[in-house]
């Protein structure tokens, strides 16, 4: 990879949203070169020697700095400090400047009894496939009674969706697919941010970038986010963790949940369906995630994309 920088002049600042190009830009000369780790878990494959690295919460800034568990029970020499820098959670601009109205926009469908809006993300080649099922069936007849309405994005899997079909009946005749098509997407997430949305709206883009990107779109009018405690973890959205299936990612729903913008990691099914209820049923879970995630962005945490090119522009000054 590092050949892709031969004629990039070396003194313009370099963000690695991923440590391989963050490595390859080392190799190649860049100067002022940023290693933006995303995971929230110590782990040495993260490194990018000569870079500066930057982390999204403080007790992976402490794993990350004595190199904890990186070769068994050994205490290993700890990071010099000037080379990890705590910047915050990484999130999009279009999220965090309109974090306030968003949640505001939230707590008033719940007040005023409209249906309650999920965002279910299938990753990976359809892991998980059985609890995706079971949250679609309980929220399928709530969707018929217009007190849920859900949007399913399968990345770019589409057999994932249509094997949902033909192994849930019903979903089909309550969905509305928006099929490979960036122009309505756009459209859709757009519009549902002031707009009334019920049913089920289903979201398959073949292009990697159109799959993964649709859902941060999708974020803004989204009620609860359902979702393995993954990168998504670190949204400002109320978020539903289902089982995680890194070990790994255990670590983004302790963290959420411990800044209040997220549930506990529900492990099996029977919880995963008693956290549904709790969000549909009553007000306190959901409307107090709302306020969090409000309160956190007064305090910077969403503030690491941010941080992250500050930094990065800083290097050079």
């Amino acid at each position: 990879m590092a050949p892709v920088y031969k004629n990039v002049p070396k003194e313009i600042p370099v963000i690695g949203t991923h440590v391989w190009p963050a490595q390859a830009a080392i190799h190649a000369g860049m100067k002022y070169v940023v290693n933006a780790i995303p995971d929230n878990w110590p782990m040495a494959l993260h490194f990018a020697e000569g870079s500066v690295h930057t982390i999204q919460t403080h007790q992976s800034y402490i794993g990350y700095r004595i190199l904890n568990g990186m070769q068994e029970k050994d205490v290993l020499k700890p990071m010099p400090a000037d080379s990890l820098v705590y910047t915050g959670h990484y999130i999009d601009h279009e999220l965090v400047s309109n974090l306030e109205a968003d949640c505001d926009a939230r707590m008033k469908r719940k007040a005023d009894g409209k249906p309650m809006r999920f965002l279910l993300t299938i990753g990976g080649a359809g892991a998980q496939r059985e609890l995706f099922e079971a949250i679609i069936k309980r929220l399928l007849p709530l969707i018929k009674e217009k007190k849920a309405a859900l949007y399913v994005n399968v990345g770019d899997y589409k057999k994932v969706r249509e094997t949902l079909c033909k192994r849930i009946k019903g979903l089909k005749d309550v969905s509305t697919e928006h099929f490979n098509d960036w122009t309505d997407t756009n459209s859709f997430a757009g519009s549902a941010i002031d707009g009334d949305v019920e049913g089920i709206h289903a979201f398959w883009h073949e292009n990697i970038f159109e799959a993964v990107y649709c859902t941060n779109l999708l974020m803004r009018s989204a009620d609860v986010l359902v979702t393995k405690p993954s990168e998504l973890a670190f949204y400002p959205v109320p978020k539903l963790f289902l089982k995680r299936i890194g070990g790994h990612e255990k670590w983004g729903a302790i963290h959420s949940a411990e800044i209040g913008d997220g549930t506990l990691e529900c492990e099996d099914v029977p919880h995963t369906l008693q956290m549904l209820d709790i969000f549909l049923n009553e007000d306190a879970l959901f409307n107090g995630m709302c306020e969090q995630i409000k309160q956190n962005k007064a305090t910077g945490i969403y503030d690491g994309a941010y941080n992250v090119v500050k930094l990065a522009m800083g290097l050079k000054q």
